[in-house]
């Protein structure tokens, strides 16, 4: 029987990859259905897109594991609660946003998965950073050379309301500023 913390792990991959299947349908004009958990030496999840499987791993962005704890609603300490209020979560949100999401990256394209088709599906759970912000970013994303997905794709924010952003392969519009 699963710990609760593994029980929320699972609904909140879950709750990601329905947002990410609902606005990959809208934006594609394909049917993506049938999310089915899976064991560990898998991705996350498993669905079809066009009738055809494809594995999803799931990871979320926070500025840092105490933003997290608290955009989660988990009890901190009341010091932690002061601290993040003080930076109002959004001084040097860009830097962060950064650090964190090349984190992520960095951390995933390690992991090897007993799949033939896995994409890696971010989602935002940070209230600074949107698509916008994301897409303003792309020059700065470091995608590693080495990994194991077909494609990477950013969740805009926590409920999807901003969209979603490819980050590989790299998309053909470059959104830097020069």
């Amino acid at each position: 029987m699963p710990t609760r913390s593994e029980s929320e792990k699972i609904i909140l991959e879950h709750e990601a990859a329905k947002i990410f299947l609902r606005l990959y349908e809208r934006r594609f004009h394909t049917r993506a259905r049938d999310i089915i958990h899976n064991e560990p030496s898998k991705p996350d999840v498993t669905c079809h897109i066009d009738h055809q499987n494809l594995d999803l791993e799931i990871a979320h962005l926070y500025g840092s594991a105490d933003e997290a704890m608290l955009l989660l609603g988990r009890s901190i300490d009341d010091e932690i609660t002061q601290k993040l209020n003080e930076q109002a979560f959004i001084n040097g949100a860009h830097e962060r946003l950064m650090s964190a999401l090349n984190a992520i990256l960095c951390s995933k394209a390690a992991k090897r998965y007993e799949s033939d088709r896995v994409w890696l599906v971010i989602r935002n759970a940070h209230p600074a950073w949107s698509s916008d912000e994301i897409k303003r970013a792309t020059c700065e994303i470091s995608v590693p050379d080495n990994h194991p997905f077909e494609q990477i794709w950013i969740i805009g924010d926590y409920e999807g309301q901003s969209g979603i952003v490819k980050l590989f392969p790299q998309p053909a519009l470059n959104f830097c500023q020069t």
